[in-house]
């Protein structure tokens, strides 16, 4: 985020001559940049952003005699709350997974985002030496992304993230089917395309479809709601996810069944009898 976003900005600048409009023109900046599918950032990346901003200033005013920071006459930009959080119903889901079983490469990566509830990064760093069909798990252990024209595989993103997910019975058949199949290096990845396949693959299956596109990220969020619905506690799918139980919680809590609706009927009741 600082290499990107910050230092081609103001790599090349004192911080002591860094003034609020600098700042303001920086902001502008962001909120008008667009990715490859003609998107902006969404509101809370745009808070994360400008955040890092902020506390590298206030740390130079802290520590370091800045006399004071640019950031403090200018508006916050994005959002610290994100927008309708978007997902696929299970309905949804298999229809949208019909129509590019043509493709087993794709619909064997998908299978996995919506039934396991992988990071697309998680997804796209899989080798086959992660797959335990005996044990009917993958392990996650590392992320992939495109940085200027390369592949680079990284450690996962917090300690957190690392984990085993177990899967489901038919998941191990269509991952050992396809593996067989497609003869891969134990340890080469598994789907060595990049998000923008997925991209157009998620494109494609709607169209054929008219189920409603979401981001390939919100199939993370289908999995949640599908587990919510399944009956399963904000800890479980914690530990499936790789997060903390209190960002589940947090994230999610329209989700979840009125645990205190619940307790209050319940006590109503002990109290009646």
């Amino acid at each position: 985020m600082i290499h990107d976003k910050l230092l081609p900005t103001f790599g090349e600048m004192r911080m002591d001559e860094i003034k609020s409009v600098d700042v303001i023109r920086w902001q502008n900046k962001l909120m008008a940049m667009r990715n490859a599918h003609d998107e902006p950032h969404s509101p809370t990346y745009l808070r994360t952003i400008n955040n890092q901003l902020t506390a590298i200033f206030n740390h130079a005013v802290r520590f370091y005699g800045l006399r004071k920071s640019p950031c403090s006459r200018t508006t916050k930009i994005g959002s610290d709350k994100a927008g309708d959080m978007l997902f696929w119903t299970k309905g949804e889901y298999l229809r949208f997974a019909d129509a590019i079983a043509d493709k087993p490469d794709s619909f064997c990566a998908f299978e996995i985002l919506y039934w396991c509830g992988l990071r697309v990064g998680e997804l796209l760093a899989l080798t086959p030496n992660d797959i335990d069909s005996r044990r009917a798990v993958v392990s996650i252990n590392k992320s992939y992304q495109r940085l200027k024209g390369h592949d680079v595989i990284t450690d996962s993103k917090t300690p957190k993230s690392v984990r085993t997910v177990a899967m489901p019975g038919f998941l191990v058949d269509e991952l050992s089917d396809w593996i067989q199949g497609h003869p891969v290096a134990h340890d080469e990845r598994m789907f060595p395309f990049t998000k923008e396949r997925m991209h157009h693959e998620m494109t494609r299956g709607c169209k054929a479809t008219g189920v409603k596109r979401i981001r390939i990220h919100d199939l993370r969020h289908s999995h949640v709601s599908l587990l919510t619905d399944m009956g399963y506690s904000a800890v479980a799918i914690a530990d499936r996810l790789g997060h903390e139980s209190t960002d589940i919680t947090f994230r999610y809590a329209h989700l979840f069944p009125d645990k205190q609706g619940e307790i209050a009927r319940a006590l109503d009741k002990e109290g009646r009898d």
